[in-house]
């Protein structure tokens, strides 16, 4: 008879025999300690009233109104201390302007725009990568995972989550998932390929490139029937699995969007163009906008801007730095202003890179290497009611951010923390890392400041006086 152990006590195998040798008896081996041992362990974290229904119950009750994301990922890892995280010191050069917004420093030389916004603002300071290499963090953002990982090649976009969440497929006249600026990224992974991204590149205001063929509508037409029909045993009977099914889906997808008078989404002013910085990224960032308006379907959408690798000469004028967050504020600051209103509360907007650069002094070639932290930009609506001040209360909502394991979900309002002028790494507290429920309600302790109306002064669109 076996015990809970798995030795077998019984009489007839010897062991309660006297004189039985000791090496014969029943001893516990070292997989069966830890075996028993973690089982233990386990249990006790399920036990009612113990540490795992505490963590339970200490969960923050999400607001849960936004159903797009616009992902603006800043590719080259800006310096966080330049622009979200602004730290002044004897290297700071005077065409960044820093001006108060409460207690809030910014650069107002740089980002001016983005400066009229900054009561739609919340800036989350302690976020940490994963890693300082380029590629390997920029996929790490957006897949949630260590890319060298051996399920990598398995784990889908967060983007392809949020397709397959909120997308529907048949309804819709785009796809859910819309990436612009950029041909390649992360795929869906083990998801469908109905979840994967969309590439749109070349957007200059005239339409959605490559939707018309050569020859004309009618030459078109005639030849997809044609293909249609050739192909129609593949794919009605799928002989061959599923591969067929899913291309003639991909290809209905398409037709869709060829000839298509109501996909007016990529397709806009000179003026418009103008005021978002004519240029690339600022004509994604249109794009993006009328994505969100038009309610055709699309869910997540990515915008891609390089341009912030800068080890040397970071403050040369008109190039790196300056060029890089003008790009990024003319973009992103105007469509924080068109979208204000209905359209912004269902939108989550999130601007980060995939680390951030040294802090204080510049390198030997006058510019800044990589460094883990980093800070991130979060776009939110406020309450009319609680005024457009740039107050020291990050507005209505935060999100709880897990810096390179993806998109973060959404939490209750937290205090911002003031920036403060030294050199450090962060104006959060040192070395704070945002990565459970519980460092966000150490954090929330910890930095909470007053909401004092008295400490709330200074107009919206105006930076508060340097008194």
């Amino acid at each position: 008879m076996k015990n809970r152990f798995g030795f077998d006590w019984s009489p007839e195998k010897g062991m309660r025999i006297k004189g039985t040798r000791f090496w014969m008896r029943p001893q516990l081996s070292r997989r069966m300690l830890f075996r028993h041992a973690a089982s233990a362990v386990g249990g006790y974290f399920l036990l009612p009233s113990r540490p795992m229904e505490t963590i339970a119950k200490a969960a923050p009750t999400t607001i849960g109104t936004a159903k797009n994301v616009i992902f603006v990922l800043l590719a080259g890892a800006p310096s966080h201390v330049d622009t979200f995280d602004l730290k002044e010191g004897a290297w700071t050069p005077s065409f960044l302007a820093p001006t108060p917004y409460g207690d809030l420093r910014w650069p107002q030389g740089l980002m001016p725009t983005l400066g009229g916004t900054i009561a739609d603002v919340a800036l989350v300071r302690s976020a940490r990568a994963w890693a300082a290499v380029h590629q390997l963090a920029q996929t790490w953002v957006q897949i949630g995972r260590n890319p060298v990982s051996g399920l990598a090649k398995i784990a889908p976009h967060i983007g392809s989550v949020v397709s397959l969440e909120l997308g529907a497929a048949k309804q819709q006249l785009l796809p859910a998932f819309v990436s612009l600026n950029v041909t390649t990224g992360p795929g869906p992974g083990y998801l469908s390929p109905e979840n994967t991204a969309f590439y749109v590149t070349g957007l200059g205001g005239t339409g959605l490139p490559n939707s018309t063929h050569r020859d004309g509508q009618a030459a078109f037409d005639r030849r997809y029937a044609l293909a249609t029909n050739l192909d129609s045993e593949q794919r009605v009977d799928a002989p061959r699995g599923t591969s067929y099914l899913e291309m003639d889906a991909f290809n209905d997808e398409a037709k869709r969007l060829m000839y298509n008078d109501a996909v007016k989404i990529f397709t806009f002013d000179t003026d418009t163009r103008t005021r978002y910085g004519n240029n690339a990224f600022g004509n994604s960032c249109i794009v993006a906008r009328n994505l969100v308006r038009s309610n055709v379907g699309t869910r997540f959408i990515q915008l891609t801007l390089g341009g912030w690798d800068n080890h040397s000469n970071i403050y040369a004028r008109n190039t790196n730095l300056e060029l890089a967050t003008r790009q990024l504020d003319l973009g992103v600051g105007n469509l924080i202003d068109d979208l204000r209103g209905p359209d912004l509360d269902k939108t989550l907007i999130v601007v980060m890179g995939e680390f951030g650069r040294t802090v204080a002094s510049l390198n030997t070639q006058n510019g800044r290497d990589h460094f883990v932290q980093q800070s991130v930009m979060f776009a939110e609506p406020v309450s009319e009611g609680a005024g457009r001040s740039a107050r020291r209360m990050i507005p209505d909502r935060v999100l709880r951010i897990q810096a390179g394991r993806g998109i973060a979900k959404s939490g209750r309002k937290i205090s911002r923390q003031p920036s403060t002028r030294h050199s450090g790494s962060t104006g959060l507290p040192s070395g704070m890392m945002i990565r459970s429920v519980a460092d966000l309600n150490t954090f929330r302790s910890r930095v909470r400041t007053s909401t004092d109306p008295s400490t709330n002064s200074g107009a919206r669109h105006a930076p508060a006086s340097a008194g």
